[in-house]
């Protein structure tokens, strides 16, 4: 299990789930979904809190979440505090991370670490059953919408290769 507190939405009032909500609904992953599909997710999502330099997740642990970055930003890194560390991205609010233990459920390919404070909203790959469950053709628009983002990193990472290879 991932070591990081979250703080569980039943502890938070409506105001905050309501504004949790709209953020979400502004994400591209969820471009297209129905309000109450949004409203499920918003519902349980967990918000957790990091500091500057605070290591989110572990390359080579398991992972059951992914994460939207609220506000902040972090880095995603290999070969973590080792001599050949490798800052392989930075994202920042509104870019999602961790979704590969979420699709093929296997231990994490990176770490993560906080660049600055930062604020996450993080999602449990069974509260995504749960959509699938309740809203199937809105989880399968979720996932798309996802590939469609793994996509694109893939394309940047081709042409980033392909740029130092010649």
């Amino acid at each position: 299990m991932e070591d990081f507190s979250v703080q569980d939405t039943a502890v938070i009032g409506s105001d905050a789930r309501a504004v949790r909500q709209a953020f979400l609904q502004a994400i591209p992953i969820f471009a297209g979904i129905s309000p109450a599909a949004i409203a499920q997710i918003a519902s349980t999502a967990q918000e957790a809190v990091f500091q500057k330099g605070d290591v989110i997740v572990r390359e080579g642990e398991p992972g059951d979440r992914m994460f939207i970055i609220a506000s902040g930003s972090v880095e995603v890194v290999k070969y973590l505090a080792e001599r050949r560390e490798t800052v392989l991205a930075v994202l920042r609010a509104r870019n999602f991370l961790g979704e590969m233990s979420i699709i093929d459920c296997v231990a994490r390919s990176a770490s993560v670490r906080a660049v600055e404070d930062t604020s996450l909203i993080a999602l449990r790959s069974i509260d995504l059953y749960h959509l699938f469950q309740h809203h199937p053709e809105q989880y399968a628009i979720v996932i798309l919408n996802i590939a469609r983002d793994i996509s694109r990193r893939l394309r940047a990472i081709d042409e980033k290769f392909a740029a130092i290879s010649h």
